[in-house]
């Protein structure tokens, strides 16, 4: 088998698992249920993984290993860091919210598995937290963010309010709109206390939104005469 093939094969269980762990929940869903949505046998499985832990916590790093590569392209075009803040915030709410079943094994099913809870060590989550933590370093050094408020600290409480608004959206089925407001809101609220002046930073965003929206009426008139 080629290593392409393997790759697919290796991908398509991992599909199929997010599947079945998001249907069944964790604890109810078996090797053999997973093999069956992907198409292939129980025993392929184990060329792979090595049982239904391994399985969980490669969907985990894969996902977020991919959710690492978007936000980093997605906040690349963006020179404030109030900009890029207020992105990875609403960003990560958007990803969670185009991939529902994903959402559902990453922030439910997999506080079940005792494995990841205890032993597994989240060196692909710290890389992710680091994203923020930079945002923030780099607003301390141009002057933008106060310089009293600790990395560890915010990385960990922005992160935690995004795993509460996820886990709430996906817990009570609310919908895809509720996310975008939320993620509006918890960008305010964490710029508000982070911001060395968060009103002006206010006032310049909607005046560059203001003219965001002149300019279309601009050409058209340009065009026009």
């Amino acid at each position: 088998m080629s290593s392409q093939s393997k790759g697919i094969k290796h991908d398509r269980i991992l599909e199929a698992a997010v599947r079945v762990f998001a249907r069944n929940g964790f604890h109810n869903s078996r090797v053999s249920d997973v093999a069956e949505e992907a198409g292939v046998a129980s025993g392929t499985i184990y060329l792979y993984f090595k049982n239904k832990d391994d399985i969980l916590i490669s969907v985990f790093e894969e996902s977020l290993d991919r959710i690492i590569y978007r936000m980093e392209a997605e906040l690349k075009s963006l020179t404030r860091p109030e900009d890029k803040l207020r992105r990875f915030i609403e960003h990560h709410l958007r990803m969670l919210k185009d991939r529902r079943e994903l959402a559902e094994v990453l922030q439910v099913e997999l506080r079940q598995s005792h494995k990841f809870m205890k032993e597994y060590e989240p060196v692909h989550w710290l890389n992710y937290l680091n994203i923020v933590a930079g945002i923030l370093k780099e607003g301390q050094k141009k002057g933008v963010f106060r310089k009293d408020v600790s990395l560890g600290v915010f990385k960990r409480a922005v992160f935690g309010a995004l795993d509460e608004i996820a886990l709430h959206w996906v817990m009570t089925r609310k919908n895809e709109r509720f996310l975008e407001q939320a993620g509006q809101q918890l960008a305010d609220l964490i710029l508000g206390g982070v911001a060395e002046d968060f009103e002006r930073l206010k006032k310049e965003r909607n005046h560059r939104a203001n003219n965001a929206k002149k300019r279309p009426d601009k050409q058209a008139h340009s065009s026009a005469g």
